[in-house]
């Protein structure tokens, strides 16, 4: 299994479409080829060191959970096997092996759209400051790791720059209709509800996950990635029991030693140890090992 990280993509032959906090998209016309790089991100800050194994875990992980929910609305994924579906990639296969998945091309909305199981995260960040979540007021007494009695949908605007900023539903409904908001918020609720179900069955609580939709014609699907470590938070059903909310099997485990740093969230950001670098390895590898039970194809 590879060790060394792969921070970025060199395919001269190739026409770049993005490079993303993780992602190096190029353009092939009609298709987009998505190449998982192991590129950390946290708090929309990228990281110079890189994640062994992560981009394999994400890319892998992400085609695993769009075959398994195609049945509850149409996705932009077509293959993992890039070579044998444009073989003129076939030059950069060792690059692309295991981290890249070809994709309909489709205009993404500037959006993300979260649902929450679990209160963690900047749901509870609101909350403690004002007893509201994406504009909304929730009982008093919640704690860190409740569960809410049904998943709740909060999205936010999409900045490939900077943070990301939490809008309430009636924002969103002014800005794509009522009827689209209505739409997203059903499916991305039916999502989380179907993949929580199939982690509980396997030891694993999903906290929170985003989503991200796209038109192709006037057809919306899921576009990006989906259920990923990078996109959701999965805690061991058998640590949250005994109230450890904080053990979480993705790179909220970087976030959390990235606040006692004391670090301020904005470039450039602070060296990470090779024992935090090895340990987010490691708990993106279980993830996929946990949720696919399958071992991760190099």
């Amino acid at each position: 299994m590879e060790s060394k990280p792969l921070l970025s993509t060199d395919m001269p032959l190739l026409k770049l479409f993005r490079r993303g906090k993780v992602r190096d998209i190029f353009d092939l016309g009609e298709h987009l080829l998505m190449v998982s790089t192991d590129r950390l991100s946290a708090f929309d800050v990228v990281f110079e060191e890189g994640i062994p194994h992560k981009g394999i875990v994400l890319n892998q992980l992400a085609s695993f959970w769009f075959e398994e929910t195609k049945h509850i609305i149409s996705n932009h994924f077509v293959t993992t096997d890039v070579c044998a579906f444009y073989p003129e990639l076939s030059q950069y296969q060792p690059m692309l092996e295991g981290r890249s998945m070809i994709v309909r091309k489709a205009k993404p909305m500037d959006f993300e759209f979260i649902v929450r199981g679990y209160m963690m995260g900047s749901a509870f960040e609101q909350y403690s400051r004002d007893g509201s979540i994406a504009g909304k007021e929730y009982p008093k007494g919640l704690i860190q790791g409740s569960k809410f009695q049904t998943p709740i949908f909060t999205p936010s605007t999409k900045s490939h720059r900077g943070h990301d900023v939490n809008i309430s539903l009636h924002e969103l409904q002014d800005s794509i209709g009522e009827d689209k908001a209505k739409y997203i918020e059903e499916k991305s609720i039916e999502l989380f509800a179907f993949a929580s179900s199939k982690a509980f069955q396997k030891g694993i609580l999903i906290a929170d996950t985003k989503f991200e939709f796209g038109f192709i014609d006037d057809e919306m699907i899921l576009i990006d990635e989906l259920f990923t470590p990078d996109s959701s938070r999965f805690i061991l059903k058998k640590d949250y029991e005994i109230g450890y909310v904080d053990r979480s099997m993705d790179k909220q485990f970087v976030r959390n030693f990235l606040i006692q740093t004391g670090w301020n969230k904005e470039p450039p950001p602070p060296a990470l140890p090779l024992d935090i670098i090895q340990k987010t390895s490691e708990r993106y590898l279980e993830a996929y090992h946990s949720l696919t039970g399958k071992a991760l194809v190099l």
